[in-house]
């Protein structure tokens, strides 16, 4: 299967469910529930982070934003993204996954398709901390803090699509799973 980074989409071996129920019919699904409906906003709230500090990041080095106001976003945000990523992924390994992949047989490729996705992400997320930990120095310092924004910025952009990607096969494959079977304690 191919890696995250070169992914344009979830493969089609993995979209029998996703065939059976399209995203324009998960919320009339009578199995459109609260874990459903959490989950998607755990995901929407990711992307919302991702673009902001990306918007932040361009304003300050277009000169719309004091470099300082970008550091504090940054921190503040920045650290959301990434202890919630973790902890996010962490229930999805341990608690969802496991008992999910047991439930269809034709999509159980996906979970490891996933759990790949997590891996890469880790290290995407460490770079991205890396990254943001250059330009706060740098702003903090009042030392040149443009080159390590511009580096930040790069790096946020692969960082966005990887895990907008990953986010967006993670619902495709997950959110069938869980219209059609149901599992008890998970919608």
């Amino acid at each position: 299967m191919e890696n995250l980074s070169d992914r344009q989409t979830l493969p089609e071996a993995l979209r029998v469910l996703l065939d059976e129920y399209p995203r324009e019919a998960w919320d009339s699904s009578d199995n459109f529930g609260a874990l459903i409906r959490f989950w998607l906003d755990r995901h929407m709230m990711f992307r919302k982070l991702m673009a902001s500090l990306q918007h932040d990041t361009e304003r300050a080095l277009d000169g719309s934003v004091e470099a300082q106001i970008l550091g504090g976003r940054v921190s503040r945000y920045g650290s959301m993204l990434v202890g919630e990523l973790h902890g996010h992924h962490n229930i999805e390994d341990v608690h969802y996954f496991p008992k999910l992949r047991l439930l269809d047989k034709r999509i159980e490729a996906g979970f490891d398709l996933l759990d790949a996705d997590h891996h890469a992400l880790d290290g995407m997320i460490e770079a991205f901390t890396t990254d943001a930990n250059k330009m706060l120095n740098a702003v903090s310092t009042l030392g040149e803090w443009r080159a390590p924004a511009e580096a930040f910025r790069k790096g946020l952009i692969r960082f966005e699509r990887d895990l907008d990607r990953h986010l967006g096969d993670e619902e495709d494959l997950i959110v069938p799973v869980l219209l059609k079977y149901a599992p008890a304690g998970m919608v």
